[in-house]
């Protein structure tokens, strides 16, 4: 019953989303959707962010568990972009609100854990300090990041294969030479 709970909560907020902003949406809101009562979201989230990130967490992170390699990393991140697309006015309206900090931890998460795996895959990867490492990864998560939410921001008007693509040109063999580098 928690789960199923859980997730009508967030399809509630996920359907208001569509037609309102995060910030003027209230758990008075969403559980009158559900026919729930405000003691029962309150027993399973602390607060709206609180499930937000729950969402997040459940719906996409899980999602690319296993596309974590060098050979499936673009599918772990067309995944992500597609998450994010048929996602839209969640993620749109996480970014243009006081939430934007979730979006993106969301974001910092599922592609730290994606580009983890990859690295730690790559040959004489483990003949790097774990500080070297975790460097490579936050780059480029960062890097992504920071291009996922500049196609959020311009209503993600380019497809998810260009952008996947784009971003395949630039990975391409880099993670070999950073190792090789810096080992």
């Amino acid at each position: 019953m928690t789960m199923y709970t859980k997730q009508a909560l967030a399809n509630a907020l996920k359907d208001t989303l569509s037609i309102k902003p995060l910030d003027k949406i209230t758990v008075k809101e969403l559980v009158q959707v559900c026919n729930l009562n405000r003691q029962t979201f309150y027993y399973h989230f602390q607060d709206i962010y609180a499930l937000l990130a729950w969402i997040y967490k459940t719906e996409a992170i899980g999602a690319i568990k296993d596309c974590r390699s060098y050979k499936t990393w673009k599918q772990g991140a067309t995944i992500i972009l597609n998450y994010v697309e048929d996602n839209k006015s969640l993620c749109i309206n996480t970014y243009r609100s006081l939430a934007k900090d979730h979006l993106e931890w969301f974001l910092n998460q599922v592609l730290y854990d994606l580009f983890a795996g990859v690295i730690n895959e790559i040959e004489n990867a483990e003949k790097l300090s774990v500080a070297d490492k975790h460097f490579i990864i936050q780059f480029y998560v960062h890097a992504f990041t920071g291009v996922l939410i500049d196609w959020i921001k311009d209503d993600m008007n380019l497809s998810v294969e260009k952008i996947v693509d784009y971003i395949g040109l630039l990975m391409e063999g880099q993670f070999a030479v950073l190792i090789e580098k810096l080992k």
